[in-house]
């Protein structure tokens, strides 16, 4: 009882203290009595302790109010007047606050996001308790560096939406390629889609994430995914009608097969070698093109794997493409051992992802 009453008399003391030397000094024992172990504390107490310490802190020097931050920070008592003053402040007093403390809520966090600094944000993403409402903030208002943090913690729950957003993001910033490839939950969809823009290590990995996943995986993937998947078309080129009543015709006729491809080039008829590599593999006509144009082997190689082209047609398709150098047969049967290396199965399972593209051009087509 009577080291309660004496900490109540500490409190009310530092409530009424002018001065800023014994305000900190008061400011010190208070802390000392209410936040050092064994926590033991009354409700009551620690709700006087967050009104009076909340309201003084913010009128003391910054390393005083570092110092209780750290204090704050490790303080398991429902003191969330006095965390939150101290996480809006600045960002040396409110890191280990934002990082560590348990009094704030998940409407603070998103409150900090909202009204503070890129440094505050870091600090968010390091907490172990990052909610699918935090993360969405933070990828709405934060810089990539944030991102690349908030994909790094493992604990952080995000939602479909906000993967979708990051991915977005990540088609033009490699700084998050890595960090999303990697991150254990990102949905099998969005790497297939992000698949073209990233280095061939991480299309190693993406392309090992098939080869593991189950076809119930697969299913749950594609079904989340038929709302969103589109392709954004430019112009069609002058010959593209003719080219594609050549190719029907073709079809029609049952000859249009690989080796079908190779002459095409040899002829310089692009429009139509694109138009029969779309239905031979089983993409849309403006993916095909940018793939070509890029001389994407990686991703030519696991198209032409899953629609199960051999070996040869693929080695001479892909010569033709890259075009120039020498190397003759040499770099044919480079190609080919490269092409051999491309997993079947995982090529098939991202294979579903990008017919899901071309059956939505065609869609979009249709409409227009």
């Amino acid at each position: 009882m009577a080291d309660n009453a004496n900490n109540f008399s500490l409190l009310i003391e530092l409530a009424k203290e002018k001065s800023s030397e014994k305000r900190r000094e008061l400011l010190r024992q208070v802390t000392d009595a209410f936040l050092a172990p064994p926590e033991d504390r009354s409700d009551r107490e620690a709700e006087l302790f967050d009104e009076i310490v909340g309201a003084v802190a913010m009128d003391l020097e910054i390393q005083v109010r570092v110092e209780l931050s750290r204090r704050v920070a490790k303080s398991r008592h429902s003191i969330r007047r006095t965390a939150r003053r101290l996480a809006f402040d600045v960002i040396e007093v409110a890191r280990p606050v934002i990082e560590e403390s348990r009094a704030l809520t998940q409407s603070d966090l998103v409150d900090v996001i909202q009204q503070t600094s890129q440094d505050h944000m870091m600090a968010v993403t390091k907490r172990p308790d990052i909610g699918e409402r935090v993360s969405s903030a933070l990828v709405a208002k934060g810089g990539d560096p944030i991102l690349v943090s908030l994909l790094q913690n493992a604990s952080a729950k995000m939602s479909r939406e906000t993967y979708e957003r990051v991915a977005d993001r990540a088609m033009s910033s490699m700084v998050l390629h890595a960090p999303f490839v990697r991150r254990q939950h990102v949905p099998l969809d969005l790497l297939n889609e992000i698949y073209v823009k990233v280095s061939k290590e991480l299309r190693s990995e993406i392309m090992g994430r098939f080869q593991g996943a189950t076809p119930a995986d697969l299913d749950q993937a594609i079904e989340a995914s038929q709302d969103r998947l589109s392709t954004a078309y430019g112009a069609l080129p002058r010959d593209y009608q003719l080219a594609k009543e050549y190719v029907d015709e073709l079809e029609e006729r049952k000859t249009l097969h690989p080796s079908s491809l190779e002459w095409m080039l040899r002829d310089n008829k692009q429009t139509s070698f694109l138009i029969a590599f779309a239905r031979l593999v089983g993409i849309d006509f403006d993916l095909a093109g940018r793939l070509v144009e890029a001389k994407d082997i990686d991703s030519i190689a696991m198209l032409c794997r899953a629609a199960g082209f051999e070996r040869s047609h693929f080695a001479t398709l892909i010569t033709l493409i890259v075009g120039g150098g020498g190397g003759g047969l040499s770099r044919v049967d480079r190609y080919g051992d490269m092409y051999e290396k491309v997993p079947v199965v995982a090529a098939q399972r991202a294979m579903r992802f990008w017919k899901i593209r071309a059956k939505t051009a065609v869609a979009k087509s249709a409409a227009a």
